[in-house]
C-alpha cells in the first residue's frame, strides 16, 4: 500500500531535543502532527513509527524517543502528497523550521498546536482537499 500519513503526538510537557544535524530544538508542550508519506510500504512506515526499538534515522524518530503517537490518520493514494498536506497545515499552525523537511522545499513538516482535536479536524480537511480520503490506523 502506497501513501500518506499524519502522526499526531502529544507532548506533555516543554522538552528540548538534538534532532540529528538540526541541532537542539526546544518542543512547546501540546499537540504535533508530523506528515510522511511511503510510495513502497505504507503499513511498514507507519508500524516503523509506532515501534519504541529502531535506530534514530529520520528527525521524526528523534523526537520519538521523547513522547509518543496517540492517532495515526493516513489516506492511500499513488503519489507523494506530503508536501500538499503540509502546506494545508502550514496554513492553520506553527512549525518547526526544516524538521522533516530535508528533502523537499517545505518550510516544515512538523506542526503544533495547544489541542490535539483541532488538529486533527484540520488533518482530515487538509486530506480532503488534496484528494485523500483519511482513515484511522487500526494497526494493520
Amino acid at each position: 500500500m502506497k501513501g500518506t500519513y499524519t502522526l499526531l503526538i502529544q507532548a506533555s510537557k516543554d522538552t528540548r531535543i538534538k534532532v540529528g544535524r538540526l541541532g537542539e530544538i526546544g518542543f512547546e508542550a501540546g499537540a504535533y502532527a508530523y506528515v510522511g508519506s511511503a510510495l513502497k510500504n505504507l503499513n511498514k512506515r507507519i508500524r516503523r513509527h509506532l515501534r519504541e526499538e529502531k535506530n534514530l534515522h529520520w528527525h521524526i524518530d528523534y523526537l520519538l524517543t521523547e513522547v509518543s503517537i496517540d492517532e495515526v490518520i493516513y489516506g492511500r493514494g499513488k503519489e507523494k502528497r506530503e508536501c500538499d498536506v503540509a502546506r494545508t497545515l502550514a496554513e492553520k499552525f506553527p512549525s518547526i523550521e526544516g524538521f522533516g523537511a530535508s528533502d523537499c522545499q517545505c518550510k516544515s513538516h512538523l506542526f503544533h498546536s495547544e489541542e490535539i482535536s483541532g488538529l486533527r479536524e484540520n488533518i482530515i480537511s487538509s486530506f480532503k482537499k488534496v484528494g485523500l480520503n483519511p482513515k484511522k490506523w487500526e494497526n494493520g
